[in-house]
Order: C-alpha cells, then sequence, then structure tokens
C-alpha cells in the first residue's frame, strides 16, 4: 500500500514530461523553419492564410495573398512552407477561380430579383422581362 501513492506519482509525471519533450521538439522544429524563410517560398500562417514570401526582416515576414495584394505578419504566425509543387498550383488555381465570374449565381439572382419586381445591377446589360 506505501508503494501505491510513489506509483501513481510516477505514472502522472512521465506522460506530462513526454508531452512536455514532444512540446519543445515542435517548437524548436517551427522557430527553425520560421527563420529559414526566404523569399519566393509559398507558406501558411496559424490562422490558415497561405501566401507567398515578398520579403522578410528580422520579425516580420510580407506575404502575397493574392496578385499585388501584400500584407505584412509577424514571422511567428508562419506555420509551414508549402514544399509539394501540386499544393502550390492549387493555390493559384484557387485564387484565379475565386475572382471568375460565375454565372449561375448572377443568374439565379437575376430570376429572383426579377420575380420579385426588384432591378439587378446587371439588368442594364439584358433584356427586361415581364410577368404575364
Amino acid at each position: 500500500m506505501e508503494l501505491l501513492f510513489p506509483l501513481l506519482i510516477l505514472a502522472l509525471l512521465v506522460p506530462m514530461f513526454m508531452g512536455i519533450r514532444r512540446q519543445k521538439k515542435e517548437m524548436a522544429k517551427v522557430s527553425e523553419l520560421q527563420q529559414s524563410l526566404s523569399v519566393g517560398d509559398r507558406v501558411i500562417t496559424t490562422a490558415g492564410l497561405h501566401g507567398l514570401v515578398d520579403d522578410l526582416t528580422d520579425d516580420t515576414v510580407d506575404l502575397e495573398i493574392a496578385p499585388g495584394i501584400i500584407t505584412t505578419w509577424s514571422r511567428v504566425v508562419v506555420r509551414e512552407v508549402v514544399a509539394d509543387q501540386d499544393e502550390a498550383d492549387e493555390f493559384e488555381q484557387t485564387t484565379a477561380t475565386a475572382t471568375d465570374y460565375d454565372e449561375t449565381v448572377d443568374a439565379g439572382a437575376r430570376v429572383d430579383a426579377l420575380e420579385n419586381g426588384r432591378t439587378t445591377d446587371t439588368d442594364a446589360a439584358a433584356p427586361r422581362l415581364t410577368k404575364d
């Protein structure tokens, strides 16, 4: 019975020690990654923002998040560097398709607006439809 208490404490401390050790290794790995950044790297921030490194200082990183849109972030928010070319291509395709014109959404909004008697910005270019 007198050995139960030390075993219980040991059983609680070992997993805690292992967790702290793993966390320190991860922090060292992330810190090394943040210090090894270079212009042109595709990165993901802790907030999930994907961007291209445009400029670096000791404490900050300028990320191009869309063509011509550059934002300044603290270096510590960089979580990972996207090394796979397929993911970089996907990033570019996502950026391109986000700015493409989606006719189905606008057509549906136009039909809804016409049915309810409202006008839309695209009505000037489209012929007016009337309800019979």
